[in-house]
């Protein structure tokens, strides 16, 4: 039964990757950082047309706090508007991740989120 139950997982894996639209990459990429599973999102902006495309939005780990008093800001550019989409960079506020960065630390927060988006089939 588990090993049913994996194959299930691993197969509706791809299909999801499919599905996925930017704005839901990039509230992944949020979670795997912040390192949280709630993520409340209010205003979300995506741009899939532009190059490179991504996504931006206004966020709270914490409950009960309405759209219009979240503040914090969370924005994500990928290779690819489609899977495989490809992290390219991430900004929590004013601070960037990417491959590329200078700062050490960022460049390994960066490539942390990646391998986790990769296990994640993504």
């Amino acid at each position: 039964m588990r090993t049913i139950i994996l194959a299930l997982a691993l197969i509706a894996t791809p299909a999801a990757a499919q599905t996925m639209k930017v704005e839901d990459l990039c509230v992944k990429v949020a979670k795997h950082l912040l390192m949280t599973e709630t993520l409340h999102t209010g205003v979300v902006q995506s741009f899939p047309e532009l190059k490179p495309p991504g996504a931006r939005m206004t966020y709270s780990t914490r409950d009960g706090v309405e759209k219009k008093d979240m503040v914090d800001t969370f924005e994500c550019q990928f290779d690819s508007a489609k899977p495989p989409f490809g992290l390219k960079r991430f900004c929590l506020a004013s601070t960037c991740y990417s491959a590329d960065e200078k700062n050490e630390e960022n460049k390994r927060r960066f490539e942390e989120v990646r391998i986790l988006l990769e296990r994640d089939g993504l």
